[in-house]
């Protein structure tokens, strides 16, 4: 079995490659999959503005404000020194201080050493300020943590500021900020916080609706199941489960919770994942050209989901009566359905995070669904669990791989940015 699950891999990813290199089909705009990619253009930034658009120690950037780091804390272990001979450091202080940071801030710095080196041939990247001891700041600055840094070029040529800043967003910093004619703000979320691994899933505590009738936890979904969803016009139905896209059993996170009062559902899944919302000038139904999938992120009160009417027979468009955040440590899973809908705790939602095109991620599913049906038939006592093992714990080598192509074929801002967790190089 091991050895068809291998084949059955490398057929998957052969397959994949032959589709994209035959099609030239685009993701976005302007950009042929099938084509040799010709380099990014790219945008300098303008002055006083910032990537992402929202405020720096949010959720969608660098994160809440965990505590100032002095040299006495406990704490203090979490900062590396960065001793790159490609990075100038001012260390005004002379303490060495600008070179202490954590090692996600140390990760992007360095990569954005080589893109200023390559952009820039002679000139290198410049540190005047990093982990900040002496209260040189405004209070909760995330520079006491040794996650900011603020950077010039080595010739200071302010010219090229606004350049250095889309490059530091290429470079990974979860929030760049062209913040004086004089330098250029970055920095990072924690290295251990709910905000820098949010993912695309649901709590083990959510509920999906049986074909044998009854409910179950969606952490206990099991190969062979058939749970409710609802198809492109609406209507419900049952649908194989197929694996979870990512696992984390016990794991801690940040989830939204939607709510609605008539019919009253409440609904928690993370910022990334993408939720059904109804057009707000009748009573379409979900799936039609009118509506839309949304991240959980961008759902605000009043806007209306889809719910599970009384007597379980159809979805009715509920306003959202409020939208929060809530931290539960019981999991987090994202169940992939054949259809790529699934209702869960009664509101129906999409099976795909990170990019916000479901009919995109239902596509890019394809090839998965058709060798999985495959392989399911010619190994019926594979119980339907040949590709990829849905049980086991993590993200789905599947989802790996369609994250890695679409951050070659799309651009950075396609991409939510909590969708995946990607470890640092």
């Amino acid at each position: 079995m091991d050895e068809m699950l291998l084949l059955t891999r490398i057929l998957l990813v052969g397959f994949i490659c032959a589709l994209l290199v035959s099609s030239g089909l685009t993701c976005g705009p302007g950009r042929g999959i099938g084509k040799r990619r010709h380099p990014k253009k790219l945008t300098p930034l303008a002055y006083k503005q910032f990537i992402p658009n929202v405020a720096e120690k949010t959720l969608g950037a660098s994160g809440r404000y965990e505590g100032k780091i002095t040299r006495n804390s406990e704490r203090f272990k979490e900062l590396t020194p960065n001793y790159n001979p490609d990075i100038i450091f001012k260390d005004e202080e002379n303490t060495g201080a600008d070179r202490l940071m954590t090692q996600r801030c140390k990760d992007k710095l360095n990569a954005l050493a080589i893109s200023v080196m390559n952009q820039w041939p002679g000139v290198k990247l410049r540190v005047t300020e990093g982990w900040d001891e002496d209260g040189h700041h405004s209070e909760e600055s995330l520079h006491y943590e040794g996650r900011a840094v603020d950077i010039t070029t080595s010739d200071r040529d302010r010219s090229k500021y606004g350049m250095l800043a889309r490059l530091a967003v290429e470079a990974g910093f979860d929030w760049v900020y062209y913040e004086s004619k004089a330098h250029i703000h970055c920095s990072v979320k924690a290295e251990n916080s709910v905000a820098a691994k949010s993912g695309g899933c649901f709590p083990g505590s959510a509920t999906v609706h049986l074909e044998q009738g009854g409910t179950k936890l969606v952490k206990d979904l099991s190969p062979g199941d058939r749970v409710l969803v609802a198809d492109a016009e609406g209507r419900l139905l049952y649908s194989d489960f197929l694996a979870f896209l990512d696992r984390e059993d016990g794991s801690h996170k940040l989830f939204y919770v939607i709510e609605t009062r008539q019919p009253r559902a409440r609904l928690l899944l993370t910022a990334a994942h993408l939720l059904f919302v109804a057009p707000q000038h009748n009573q379409s139904q979900a799936g039609t050209p009118s509506s839309r999938a949304l991240f959980a992120s961008r759902v605000r009160p009043g806007q209306r989901v889809y719910v599970l009417g009384e007597g379980g027979r159809q979805l009715l468009p509920a306003a959202v009566h409020s939208v929060s955040l809530r931290e539960e440590a019981s999991g987090a899973y994202a169940p992939l359905t054949a259809q790529g809908t699934i209702l869960i705790n009664r509101v129906l939602a999409s099976c795909y995070a990170v990019i916000e095109e479901h009919s995109w991620a239902h596509w890019a599913f394809a090839p998965f669904r058709l060798l999985q049906g495959m392989l399911a038939a010619l190994c019926p006592s594979g119980g339907g669990a040949p590709m990829g093992a849905p049980t086991a714990p993590g993200i789905h080598w599947y989802s790996r791989l369609l994250y890695r192509i679409g951050s070659w074929v799309l651009d950075s801002d396609s991409l939510h940015p909590l969708g995946m967790v990607v470890p640092s190089s």
